[in-house]
């Protein structure tokens, strides 16, 4: 009976230490955010005129949720291989916190689902499903991509998902560091011949970073899944030059003590694109600036303009805004952004990255007038 007991204790003494190494080894987190408030706008199209476009406007108040930062949840965790080397994984989606809602459409893990080998020393190679490139200009933005900031006046440009992707993260390397990603169009033309929902797309930043600054370049490209070309027409809801083009970014923070000070300059192309009307622009002339002042360990105040230019009669807008966010604990904060745009006679650029065009379901402004908006909310991480 002593005998038999021995065993057991020797068994379990090893199955012990078995399950020990193996939580040493592999690891999965789950995280999440989730983020509501309350918003108020103006400048709201209302009526049906002539070709659909809006005949007035009004004001509106609602529960609304993401204006300060996408709610989502997702999984992450990585298995140590040996040698340095980790297999690695993340599934992310984003859901409306007023309603519970998920991202329909846009799948279960509508933001990440990749798959990949990672090492400290070489990098980090994913495959699937991600956050397209351009989103690289989250770093530089003094809203940091909230629903108001680099992403509204070129109506969602800046802020896509990317599927069949290929992506690269080297390690820092003397301040320097290298992203790329490729994704494929999957369609029997290279570049996308309408058998597909998505055209190919490609992208690399390189970023300096520095103890007083950091700075970052960056080339995408989204290509028209229809034929493959850097341009789409406007016909029918199109998007055009907002959803099929290359994008040139240059961006700089600077560390000033409290004080943050952020800015970039964007040039959005096109090439391929015929019949656009009056109004429809071929190219884009982005840039905005701002700054961040951290009053406190919890409190921040940020100041920031976001200004953009088209060609073709497009006219150019101008965002001004000021806001900032309250630490409540390492996992909770409060916020608040007052915002204005301010459109130029042929413009009708909105707080939210409306899509192109005038009708009342668009949520633009009538052109040539001005929109403002106040959001409170609260946020919550895990």
């Amino acid at each position: 009976m002593e005998e038999m007991m021995k065993k057991a204790l020797l068994a379990a003494a090893a199955l012990l230490t078995f399950s020990a190494v193996a939580q040493a080894q592999s690891s999965v987190t789950l995280y999440g955010r989730l983020d509501a408030g309350l918003e108020y706008m103006s400048g709201v199209p209302t009526g049906v005129g002539a070709n659909g476009a809006a005949t007035g406007s009004t004001h509106r108040f609602r529960a609304e949720s993401g204006d300060w930062g996408t709610s989502l949840w997702g999984m992450k965790g990585a298995e140590d291989l040996g040698g340095g080397n980790r297999a690695v994984f993340q599934l992310e989606g984003s859901f409306n916190t007023m309603n519970g809602q998920g991202p329909g459409g846009g799948g279960l893990f509508n933001r990440w689902a990749t798959v990949g080998m990672s090492n400290n020393q070489y990098g980090t190679l994913l495959l699937g499903r991600e956050l397209f490139i351009s989103n690289g200009v989250w770093d530089f933005d003094p809203f940091g991509q909230s629903n108001w900031s680099s992403a509204s006046l070129v109506r969602g440009r800046n802020w896509p998902q990317s599927s069949n992707n290929i992506s690269y993260q080297s390690p820092k390397v003397a301040g320097f560091d290298f992203y790329g990603q490729y994704a494929l169009s999957n369609a029997t033309n290279w570049n996308g011949n309408g058998t597909t929902p998505q055209g190919r797309e490609a992208g690399a930043q390189i970023t300096y970073t520095a103890p007083l600054f950091q700075v970052r370049g960056l080339y995408d490209e989204i290509r028209n899944p229809a034929n493959g070309m850097l341009g789409g027409s406007y016909a029918n809801g199109g998007s055009g030059v907002y959803g099929y083009s290359r994008e040139y970014t240059a961006m700089v923070n600077l560390f000033l003590g409290q004080f943050k000070v952020q800015g970039a300059y964007q040039a959005i192309r096109t090439s391929g694109m015929t019949g656009q009307l009056p109004g429809q622009p071929t190219t884009l002339d982005h840039e905005w600036g701002g700054v961040t002042w951290q009053a406190t360990p919890a409190a921040a105040l940020i100041a920031a303009v976001y200004h953009v230019n088209g060609n073709n009669g497009a006219g150019n807008a101008t965002i001004y805004s000021v806001g900032g966010s309250y630490n409540l604990s390492k996992r909770t904060l409060v916020d608040l952004q007052i915002a204005t745009v301010k459109n130029s006679n042929t413009a009708n650029y909105g707080l939210n990255a409306n899509s192109f065009g005038t009708s009342a379901g668009t949520d633009n402004p009538l052109p040539g007038h001005s929109q403002k908006g106040v959001y409170a909310g609260i946020q919550h991480s895990f």
